[in-house]
């Protein structure tokens, strides 16, 4: 297996070990729908779904802040993470965590106001459906909080290697959320309310067994407000609103689209459009998910200067997810019918055929949306305001809701799933429209495709990647170190030098790090000469190991002992040492 395929198969490794986490934390929202919509269809009735789809754009928007709150500061810390930026980092997170409360008190008490005097009526003109919405609102109110700050520590928590607890948080959700909904409104017949009110108490569940951990002290993410700066809080916003405003966009297009399907199509296709929407959104925590993991390899990635790894994420996009996704797509599309009857038993009824045909056309729509998010997820990593600010208008408003405009009042209820579908394949040609404009050609490759600017990191030029998988290829690969060095006119004794520090610290991770367990393992190996200075950047995914802090423990019986680690301290300049997402990552300056 060649060097680039060796490095992509160990990005690649690493995305897939993060994605079911990612796919977990991002179902959790749809979970708390999907649960909803099916006890409200079948134990509340059809009204109370109406409802629960009115509720949306609410759920959307909250989607957006979220977004945008996560999204800055998980690329923010990214960054300082790839810099091994320790006290900034918790800067960021303490920041974000303050950010998230106080939103989460305005929008509570912006929720309680609407629902409390009967604001609801500027949307909705059915009296009963209106109660309903805003019994459902004051139960949803209750776990705003939660579910911010939730979010937010999930983020992290997969930051700091420890999304297992993510994943038991998750499952506790749904379990609470089921049983307290089971209870509130098949035994109590609260209704409308004792559906929100579950999912709420479920979501402060979630939150509290992911807090223990922050609470406890044991990870790197830790609530510092001192050395806190107002720059910082500014920056998460600046850097996350271009990605959120494509949610926020979203709660403009459902108000939208809600209005457009009650005037030409009635509440039963509300009702229909709810169904498979609420259904859809476990799916969509698969490119969430997907998304997730892709945003921090970005970020750091970003951090450290890494072109390589940059254009390595997104091909894993291309070839990887992207297939995953459209088999998805065809799977829902096949079995439209029996999901169809979860909600609605009656093949003659309207709402019937109409939710069918939701989720045989909706999910096509995913797998191009897909791109856009990653594309969007990028620009916004990398500072490409204007960028994302278009494709978020398109994506978030004109292409799903003037498409909609256009085809509901002519073929109804479909016109919206036709142009969700359109949505994805207008914003996936101006990407590449984007890319041609820029570069004066058609994109070739991925870098032209993504616009990397030329003086982004280290060019090609100036760096050799190289990967090793046993103690046999250590030597060949150090005089190999040795020969690049000398080729890009660095001294020999430096040249020299280089070979030796890899030699050691690499053959070390072999040696030890691939005996404790069975798996395969392999070390990713950089070489650059950065102005006058080498930089060797060690990578591998065998269990942690600081080489400080094994340089701190010292043997009066054995003098010898560490001899390596402690003559390549003695050579280097500087060297850093990090674990990132699993990874161990040693940068050796010489």
């Amino acid at each position: 297996m060649s060097t680039r395929n060796q490095s992509l198969q160990l990005i690649s490794k690493l995305m897939f070990r993060l994605l079911p986490i990612q796919i977990l934390l991002a179902s959790v929202g749809a979970v708390n729908g999907i649960v909803s919509s099916l006890f409200a269809s079948n134990y509340v009735g059809v009204k109370a779904m109406s409802a629960v789809g009115l509720y949306a754009p609410v759920t959307q928007f909250l989607a957006a802040v979220n977004l945008m709150l996560v999204g800055g500061s998980q690329i923010l810390c990214g960054e300082h993470m790839g810099r091994n930026q320790k006290d900034r980092t918790r800067n960021v997170f303490s920041l974000d965590l303050l950010l998230a409360a106080a939103v989460s008190v305005v929008i509570v008490l912006i929720l309680l106001i609407g629902s409390v005097f009967d604001l609801t009526r500027l949307f909705v003109a059915d009296v009963e459906v209106r109660s309903l919405l805003n019994r459902y609102i004051q139960g949803q109110a209750i776990g705003v909080l939660p579910l911010m700050l939730g979010s937010q520590l999930a983020a992290f928590l997969s930051l700091e290697n420890r999304a297992r607890r993510t994943t038991v948080a998750s499952v506790a959700f749904i379990i609470v959320n089921l049983i307290l909904n089971y209870v509130f409104v098949v035994r109590m017949d609260y209704g409308a309310y004792g559906l929100a009110l579950a999912s709420s108490i479920g979501l402060w569940v979630f939150f509290l067994i992911q807090a223990e951990f922050f609470v406890s002290g044991r990870g790197l993410m830790r609530f510092q407000l001192k050395g806190c700066r107002s720059q910082d809080g500014i920056r998460i916003f600046k850097i996350g609103l271009p990605g959120s405003l494509s949610n926020g966009y979203q709660t403009i297009r459902r108000l939208i689209v809600n209005g457009l399907v009650l005037t030409f199509v009635g509440s039963v296709g509300m009702s229909a459009f709810a169904a498979s929407d609420m259904l859809l959104g476990i799916v969509w925590a698969v490119p969430t998910g997907m998304l997730a993991v892709s945003r921090m390899m970005m970020s750091i990635s970003i951090g450290e200067e890494d072109r390589k790894t940059l254009c390595d994420v997104m091909r894993i996009v291309m070839k990887r997810f992207l297939p995953l996704m459209f088999i998805i797509a065809a799977l829902i599309c096949a079995f439209a019918v029996p999901l169809t009857r979860l909600y609605y038993q009656d093949p003659a009824a309207p709402v019937y055929q109409m939710t069918v045909w939701g989720f045989r056309l909706i999910p096509f729509c995913m797998p191009l949306s897909m791109i856009y998010m990653h594309f969007v997820c990028y620009g916004q990593a990398s500072g490409k305001h204007v960028f994302v600010h278009v494709m978020s208008l398109l994506d978030g408003v004109i292409c799903v809701a003037g498409f909609s405009a256009l085809l509901v009042p002519r073929i109804g209820i479909n016109g919206v799933y036709i142009a969700n579908i359109l949505n994805g394949a207008v914003t996936t040609i101006v990407i590449i429209l984007h890319a041609w404009l820029n570069k004066h050609r058609f994109p070739k490759n991925m870098e032209e495709l993504m616009v990397i600017p030329e003086d982004f990191g280290v060019p090609d030029n100036q760096r050799m990647d190289l990967s090793l998988k046993s103690i046999g290829e250590v030597v060949s690969v150090s005089r190999e170190i040795q020969s690049f060095c000398t080729d890009q006119g660095i001294d020999e004794r430096r040249a020299l030098l280089s070979g030796l520090c890899m030699e050691e610290m690499a053959g070390n991770v072999i040696e030890h790090g691939f005996a404790i367990d069975n798996k395969k393992h392999t070390v990713d190996v950089r070489v650059a000469r950065k102005e006058d200075t080498v930089i060797l950047r060690i990578k591998d995914d065998c269990i942690q190991f600081d080489p400080e802090e094994r340089l701190k423990t010292k043997d009066l019986d054995d003098p010898l002992k560490n001899i390596g680690i402690r003559m390549v301290y003695a050579i280097a300049e500087h060297v850093e040492y990090q674990s990132i997402m699993g990874l161990n990552v040693l940068t050796i300056r010489i």
